[in-house]
């Protein structure tokens, strides 16, 4: 049965607290039945509800959650095409894997959803990336990356069923956000500046025989990559900074929480918690919060820093090493994608000053 939510006198604020509450709800709902039923990679669920239930739209139709689906698991089965190059051919491996990041990127920077962007481009990078290590490990990575596309999206459906937006009372006129009209060139430019941040990472994990135990990491990589993919230089910094400080914070405080009482009841209540503070900074009437998208990839890094520390089972003092450990991984990918940011702006500086409009 849905669920109610009274309109205040403004509607544009009663569409934000419905969709406050929903990504709040959805993604809790996610991770809860994800780790209730615990297969590989299982984080990958709420991920994807996440960011479906933190688009300012109304309710999707069903065949927007199925081109998600499809997407991922295009990427994901796709992307095994990959590896008897990237074995035996090497270069022309490495070059059609970037061309193929590259494109995930253009996707994006020139309108296309971002969430399609980012799954895509984690499907690539984390297949890849554990393929060229073990066989084993990929077929496990590939199924769990298409059970999560499969229930996160279906959560984030049934989400929007539950908690509809409130009906709208002003003119018909008045819509949603539109997508800012971005040049080719300026798109293109920006993808290849986004492939400056993930594709030297990836090409590190494949030769890394830790890639499998990284995975989180590589998630957090794929993701920066599209985080700056739509943004000027200097804000594109600044994301990336703020979404892995802020989420860092959070997961640090929700561990903290979970080591005094090892609850899945309790894990799922402080990411409704998280859901329902990051929300207000991610809408704003029936669009985004001017730092919408920062505060979204900092509900992800929140989620990714938390999840495989809980999923290891162990609150000890070696659990402890592990997360800060894994923690301290972000931290230096954001340094590095920082740098990739300015580094690339140095020797590509921009030539026009079309203002690009965040995600």
């Amino acid at each position: 049965m849905p669920i109610d939510v009274a309109s205040p006198a403004n509607p544009g604020l009663a569409i934000a607290n419905t969709r406050i509450l929903r990504l709040a709800f959805g993604t809790a709902l996610s991770l809860w039945i994800s780790q209730a039923v615990g297969w590989s990679i299982s984080y990958i669920a709420p991920i994807i509800t996440m960011f479906l239930l933190a688009m300012p739209i109304a309710r999707p139709k069903a065949k927007f959650f199925v081109v998600v689906v499809l997407a991922v698991v295009i990427s994901v089965y796709g992307s095994f095409l990959f590896l008897p190059l990237l074995l035996h051919q090497k270069a022309v491996g490495v070059l059609l894997l970037g061309l193929a990041l590259f494109h995930a990127f253009y996707f994006s920077a020139k309108g296309g959803a971002a969430v399609v962007g980012t799954l895509v481009t984690i499907g690539l990078a984390l297949t890849v990336a554990v393929g060229s290590v073990s066989v084993d490990a990929l077929l496990a990575v590939a199924g769990g990356l298409t059970v999560g596309a499969v229930v996160g999206a279906f959560i984030a459906f049934l989400s929007h069923v539950m908690i509809p937006d409130p009906p709208a009372d002003e003119p018909a006129a008045v819509k949603e956000d539109a997508p800012a009209s971005i040049p080719l060139a300026v798109a293109r430019r920006n993808a290849m500046r986004a492939l400056a941040i993930v594709w030297p990472i990836t090409l590190w994990f494949l030769v890394s025989v830790a890639s499998a135990s990284n995975m989180a990491v590589m998630i957090k990589v794929a993701a920066m990559g599209q985080e700056a993919a739509n943004q000027k230089a200097g804000d594109a910094a600044k994301s990336l900074i703020m979404s892995t400080l802020i989420g860092g914070i959070g997961a640090v405080i929700a561990w903290n929480i979970l080591r005094i009482w090892q609850s899945l009841t309790l894990y799922t209540l402080l990411i409704a918690l998280a859901g329902l503070l990051f929300g207000p900074r991610i809408f704003a009437g029936r669009g985004l919060q001017p730092n919408g998208p920062t505060w979204s990839y900092a509900f992800l890094t929140m989620i990714v820093v938390l999840a495989p520390a809980v999923l290891d089972g162990d609150f000890g003092s070696s659990a402890d090493a592990r997360f800060y450990d894994r923690l301290l991984m972000f931290v230096w990918a954001t340094v590095y994608g920082v740098g990739a940011i300015y580094l690339f702006e140095a020797f590509w500086p921009q030539r026009n000053s079309i203002p690009l409009k965040s995600k």
